[in-house]
């Protein structure tokens, strides 16, 4: 295998000579990403069952047609999403332009985790790609069916100055979501199957805030309870704690749903509604805080994945009429500039 040094190096060797910034380059490497999901679609069923027994239809509903969404919304825009994004000017700046400029970053790193391995490597490798990046891409060790069909196939459907992939073992998962269950009381489920790296959907109660299940994301099927007197200790019990990747607020009452997402602040937001939010990809997915930086789901892989440039440019040969600009500023090219920036002091700070 390649050197890691190596390949960093051939990478970032690739997106310096701008092959990846063209338009027609972007968006030939997300037309393969668009054949990879058609033509491999059973195989990608097979390792999504293989790996978290999902059916067919879930492995479609939530892994392959969200990615085929996302990478056809990208072709769509592509070009619209690239363009310089005019901002307004002042007096002072009237006879220039002034634009928002969307540059790759260059090389960036995508690590996937392992329970939408294909929904949660795929979508924010679009972005990144449509962004016109190169990209080191990481999926998770633990779907090991399914990382190797993205480690094996995947690359053969893109410019391999474009994605890498690797490989990272990792076998203790099971282990530590079966420590939990230790957690409080098994009120439903329970049963375990290390050989088939297996938990059944649990839940737990008489959970305590202290509790090893309370202290970190669980990634898997347990759901630990935790009574309160009311809505306001819901609320605190939330807002003391680091803000949360997702948020849920189940209720009849519509005020009930309408106070959480009012007092309290989380990545996303669920009012009587699971995560179905992740198949719509004009909804920014992504944490705040603790929880993550930044967003992805269309446009927002694309600005995420993109450096976006502050430019003012000015035409030459208008110095005269900057003179004012510049010091010793008289009384009235202090007001002039002040009211030229909207200002209503006459100090120029």
């Amino acid at each position: 295998m390649e050197p890691l040094e190596d390949r960093l190096r051939r990478l970032r060797e690739a997106f310096g000579t701008g092959r990846t910034r063209p338009a027609e380059f972007r968006a030939a490497q997300l037309r393969g990403l668009s054949r990879f999901l058609q033509e491999n679609r059973e195989l990608l069923q097979a390792a999504l069952a293989q790996d978290l027994h999902k059916s067919a239809f879930e492995s479609d509903m939530l892994e392959l047609i969200v990615c085929q969404n996302e990478v056809d919304l990208a072709l769509r825009n592509l070009h619209a999403w690239m363009k310089d994004e005019p901002v307004a000017t002042n007096l002072l700046t009237k006879l220039g332009s002034a634009f928002i400029r969307k540059e790759p970053y260059g090389l960036v790193l995508i690590i996937a985790p392992w329970n939408y391995p294909v929904n949660l490597t795929l979508i924010p490798l679009v972005g990144a790609i449509a962004a016109g990046n190169c990209v080191v891409l990481k999926p998770s060790e633990v779907s090991s069916s399914t990382e190797k069909v993205l480690a094996e196939v995947l690359p053969r459907y893109l410019d391999q100055s474009s994605p890498n992939l690797g490989r990272i073992i990792n076998q203790k998962h099971f282990r530590r979501l079966q420590a939990l269950l230790g957690c409080g009381r098994v009120a439903i489920g329970g049963q375990s199957d290390e050989s088939q790296r297996y938990i059944a959907p649990t839940v737990l109660v008489d959970v305590q805030e202290a509790e090893p299940v309370m202290q970190e994301e669980i990634f898997g099927p347990i759901l630990p309870i935790v009574t309160v007197s009311g809505l306001d200790e819901a609320i605190a019990f939330i807002n003391r704690r680091e803000k949360p990747l997702a948020l849920y607020a189940f209720s009849n009452n519509r005020q009930v749903v309408s106070q959480v997402l009012d007092r309290t602040s989380s990545g996303s937001f669920g009012g009587n509604e699971g995560f179905i939010y992740l198949t719509l990809p004009a909804l920014p997915l992504g944490g705040v805080g603790h929880s993550g930086m930044g967003s992805y789901h269309g446009k927002f892989s694309f600005d995420t994945f993109s450096h976006h440039r502050a430019c003012l440019l000015s035409p030459s040969g208008m110095e005269k009429l900057n003179e004012i600009r510049y010091p010793p500023y008289s009384d009235f090219a202090q007001q002039l500039i002040s009211w030229a920036m909207g200002s209503q002091s006459c100090t120029l700070l």
